[in-house]
């Protein structure tokens, strides 16, 4: 019974300091910068990125300003060497047709490939070079997400996996004949090929 009571107890210390651990971290993630936190922002960013991350937008979200259209297409080398590239598949088009006519669509449906391109933007150039650890787990990211949405719809296995995003500007609610509610064209941006399980997972 003692050593029940001894082990619970132990418990109850190791939860309570990792909330508190927790508590603080967090704290000096959202709080304005100081020493402290500038001083231990990579173990903090470590803990912080990417489950426990906070912002505001759930409360003030900024207007989407722009359409973005996110595809996708594979690539798998045969035995004899000749690289089949398949046609390209509309990642966004399934989410909208999810979201779409649903009372309760689901989070995920509504904002993980939104989030994943927002994230993979703030954190590569117009290069698309990782410069940190963050960029190179957001790029993972958004190729699983390809990657295992793709496999999802389509039988066969690939290696590679390629992105498309046309970005499209919303029009200006000023009125149609206004010239700010003219849209600009459309830009087309290209993201290298890359890697992935041989499953396509």
């Amino acid at each position: 019974m003692r050593v029940l009571r001894t082990g619970t107890g132990a418990a109850v210390v190791l939860c309570m300091a990792t909330a508190l651990a927790h508590v603080l971290l967090v704290f000096l993630h959202v709080a304005p910068p100081n020493p402290l936190s500038q001083q231990y922002s990579r173990q903090i960013n470590a803990w912080v990125f990417p489950l426990f991350e906070q912002n505001w937008r759930l409360f003030a979200p900024n207007p989407e300003s722009v359409n973005r259209q996110i595809m996708a297409r594979t690539a798998h080398t045969d035995p004899d060497g000749t690289v089949r590239v398949s046609g390209w598949f509309d990642l966004t088009a399934v989410d909208n047709s999810a979201v779409r006519h649903n009372v309760f669509p689901s989070h995920s449906a509504q904002n993980t490939l939104r989030r994943a391109w927002s994230s993979y933007l703030e954190t590569h150039g117009d290069d698309d070079r990782p410069r940190s650890e963050r960029a190179l787990m957001m790029r993972r990211y958004l190729t699983n997400i390809a990657a295992q949405r793709v496999a999802t719809q389509r039988d066969g296995i690939f290696e590679s996996v390629q992105l498309r995003v046309i970005t499209r500007p919303i029009a200006s609610a000023d009125g149609p004949g206004s010239a700010a509610a003219a849209p600009t064209t459309a830009e087309t941006r290209y993201l290298p090929w890359w890697k992935v399980d041989s499953n396509g997972n």
